[in-house]
């Protein structure tokens, strides 16, 4: 049996008309003639009861055509994975992450990657968590790095780090040494995450206010953490980032104090498609596992 075989099959059972079926495949009418008799005596099964007025699918047609749906389906999955892996020598490779993920690890990764694989095209999106899954799900992105749980069977998810948090002030406006002294912002104005761009993140960052009692009275929003940080040097406001964002911040103007004393932090997470199990892949994920 041919692949061949199994076209023209396909194309009398979804025009249940020899002449139909053979226009659309390019061939005259007895040669497809000729091929379904051959594919019906190969499984020695009747697959189209024909007479002068119809042609209709047998029950066994009615089953192989279903099967052989399926198969040129999965036959497409194969062949669409096989190119993508060929692509991930000399194509592109798309990396989403979040921005509160310092610049300088995505930069090592690159260059990493870049010398394994010196003929991919590397492409970076800064990406909301919610966008990536989506993204990823969609094979729009090859691997993602994100700040929350994931809910997707397509989806394979990797610990990267826990984060916890940090309040970032501007140090000539506000006077505080110590965690001790958090309750006493209550009365400031803060800087947060919207709501919609980071639902989860933005829930958190109230829990961490009502641990140490109060609720925050958040003036401005931004969806973008170093947006955020300028914000509070500009004298703008406080708020509460994730402790990794000091480590990559020299700025003198501000300061930040890591909240040891609550027992709630966040997960960064890799993520990649179930399906992608490409060498270069596998590499950028073991190197940024090997970072932390």
């Amino acid at each position: 049996m041919e692949l061949r075989h199994l076209k023209y099959f396909l194309a009398v059972a979804e025009e249940l008309n020899f002449t139909k079926a053979a226009e659309k495949l390019f061939i005259s009418q007895p040669p497809l003639s000729r091929q379904i008799i051959e594919l019906e005596e190969e499984i020695q099964a009747r697959l189209f009861n024909r007479n002068n007025k119809k042609v209709e699918l047998t029950e066994a047609g009615k089953y192989l055509e279903k099967e052989v749906k399926a198969l040129f389906q999965n036959l497409e999955r194969i062949t669409s994975k096989t190119k993508k892996i060929a692509e991930n020598v000399s194509g592109e490779f798309r990396i989403a992450y979040i921005s509160s993920i310092y610049s300088s690890v995505i930069s090592d990764l690159i260059k990493q990657l870049k010398e394994q694989f010196p003929y991919v095209n590397f492409k970076l999106f800064e990406v909301s968590t919610t966008k990536q899954i989506l993204a990823l799900e969609q094979g729009k992105i090859d691997l993602g790095i994100i700040r929350s749980p994931v809910k997707s069977p397509k989806i394979k998810s990797q610990l990267w780090f826990q984060d916890g948090f940090s309040v970032v002030y501007n140090k000539s406006l506000i006077q505080i040494k110590s965690e001790e002294e958090i309750p006493n912002l209550k009365d400031e104005t803060f800087v947060f995450f919207n709501k919609d761009y980071a639902p989860h993140y933005h829930e958190v960052l109230l829990e961490l206010c009502a641990f140490y009692g109060f609720g925050p009275k958040i003036i401005h929003e931004s969806n973008n953490i170093n947006s955020i940080v300028q914000l509070v040097k500009n004298g703008l406001g406080i708020s509460i980032v994730p402790s990794n964002i000091a480590k990559n911040n020299q700025n003198t103007e501000i300061g930040f104090i890591e909240l040891k004393k609550v027992n709630l932090f966040t997960d960064v997470s890799l993520i990649t498609s179930k399906e992608d199990d490409s060498e270069i892949t596998k590499s950028a994920v073991d190197f940024l596992l090997k970072k932390e």
